[in-house]
């Protein structure tokens, strides 16, 4: 008999290592290898040409009152779906205060909001082929992408998809993500979605490595790391739901030196935390001051942030193949950059702790810019943001990386940034950074993906973009 009521002499070890042994390495041969063994990189676009022809998809405009389901409501003006599930438009008022330090801005806006309460998922599965990790990607049309199909996770569902409140067909995948034992889990962490549309948004982001076969369906292919990286480079071909799922791949960190220990990063960051004191309270649609509601749009009485627009979808591959719903439709493309440079040899980044009214804890770290130029040109050079007049008129030779991607297109039509990493000099930005930034190293802001709520969407976007650069480069 055991002298432990724990131990256990012929069976398994009660603990074990705590982290994966050997999984650092696999990730970083698959962030190597660009032939994958199921579909070469040369032929990827002729493959995501041949799911376009195969299925029939169609977006139209259309005005408020030809949405089915949807309506305003008496008494609140909120746009909500006649179920009560999927999402609502609401108002938003936001004030920040000066803080507990007197150290902070004060500002204070109104604007419409989406609210969407329920966690959706967000799941990549990982299998190996020949000796190397492959990620299983699925060709998925969203209303409100550009081109309308573009690569997303396995799995990229609302509660409300994959319990079927629509009464649409069963989300394909999904079991590896909602069941115990069906896979590995590489990664799994709450993430936000973008604090400046959605209200206290997240979804669960998640890498699972499938054991057993997995059956091949129509519309999805299996990558390496290095083929999803090299397709990165490319304009509207990743969808913004892949992309902070890749930014939670647990990458080797080969540069354990930085600027800040992560404990005095942490420091830093609950110290801006508390220095921003924000209130932001839900109210009425019909109530929100500076927009103004026609036949077919919301919008800013100044033509600037964006409009909440409605569509009419169609898509033959989709769980319910004909919607209507309302999005939002920003006024022109924005533009999301990380200055970068090297200190001691060690790459970092220029982080920005940012606030948006959405955000669930206040701050979240940003790109050190991100914004949509035309919603500061009225204002003198001196009143606005920090480097980004720097970054619009960079000389191209010091771009590293610069693309063009799509934000959430199941909410946002033609919603568009521009992402880039810019190299600068100690003249330029120096290491004593202004108050509100940091520098930081890609590795630092690896692992703080394995947390919720540190790195909002369009810095994990451009986390992902880094690794597939940083790889592309050795």
């Amino acid at each position: 008999m055991p002298s432990h009521p724990d131990e256990n002499p012929a069976g398994p070890a009660a603990v074990r290592p705590r982290g994966v042994p050997g999984l650092a390495a696999r990730i970083a041969l698959s962030a190597a290898t660009t032939e994958g063994a199921h579909l070469r990189t040369e032929d990827f676009h002729a493959w995501l040409d041949e799911r376009r022809r195969a299925n029939a998809f169609r977006i139209d405009r259309i005005p408020f009152a030809l949405l089915e389901g949807w309506a305003f409501e008496e008494g609140t003006g909120n746009l909500v779906h006649h179920s009560g599930r999927f999402f609502t438009v609401e108002g938003l008022h936001v004030v920040e205060e000066a803080g507990p330090y007197g150290d902070g801005p004060y500002r204070e806006w109104q604007q419409p909001i989406i609210k969407q309460p329920e966690v959706g998922i967000l799941g990549i599965l990982a299998k190996e082929f020949d000796g190397v990790l492959h990620f299983l990607m699925q060709a998925k049309m969203e209303p409100g992408n550009p081109n309308l199909l573009q690569l997303s996770p396995t799995v990229q569902a609302t509660r409300s998809n994959y319990t079927k409140a629509h009464k649409g067909g069963d989300v394909k995948y999904i079991e590896y993500f909602t069941r115990a034992g069906d896979g590995r889990v590489i990664a799994d962490a709450l993430q936000s979605e973008h604090g400046a549309w959605f209200y206290q948004k997240s979804n669960r982001n998640m890498i699972v490595e499938a054991v057993g076969e997995v059956p091949l369906l129509d519309d999805f292919c299996w990558l390496t790391l290095g083929q999803i990286g090299e397709l990165l480079h490319e304009d509207n071909v990743i969808n913004m739901d892949a992309r902070t799922v890749l930014s939670c791949v647990p990458h080797e960190d080969t540069h354990p030196d930085a600027v800040l220990s992560d404990t005095e990063l942490l420091s830093w960051f609950t110290g801006e935390r508390s220095r921003h004191h924000v209130r932001a309270r839900r109210i009425p649609l019909d109530t929100v001051s500076g927009w103004k509601r026609g036949e077919e749009t919301i919008t800013h009485e100044e033509g600037r942030y964006f409009d909440v627009v409605a569509v009419s979808a169609q898509a033959g591959n989709r769980e319910v193949t004909r919607w209507t719903q309302p999005l939002i439709e920003p006024v022109e493309r924005g533009v999301a950059a990380f200055l970068t440079r090297e200190i001691d040899g060690v790459p970092h980044v220029l982080v920005h702790a940012r606030v948006e009214g959405g955000f669930l804890d206040t701050v979240e770290l940003a790109p050190t810019v991100q914004y949509t130029p035309g919603n500061y040109a009225h204002l003198p050079a001196e009143a606005r943001p920090a480097f980004l007049d720097f970054t619009l008129g960079v000389d191209p030779s010091r771009i590293r990386y610069e693309a063009v991607h799509s934000e959430e297109g199941g909410r946002f039509l033609n919603a568009e940034s521009r992402y880039l990493l810019v190299e600068v000099t100690e003249e330029e930005v120096p290491l004593d950074a202004p108050a509100g930034f940091a520098w930081v190293t890609p590795g630092q802001l690896t692992s703080l993906t394995r947390h919720g709520h540190y790195l909002n969407v369009q810095a994990r976007t451009l986390l992902a973009c880094l690794n597939a650069t940083a790889v592309r480069t050795r």
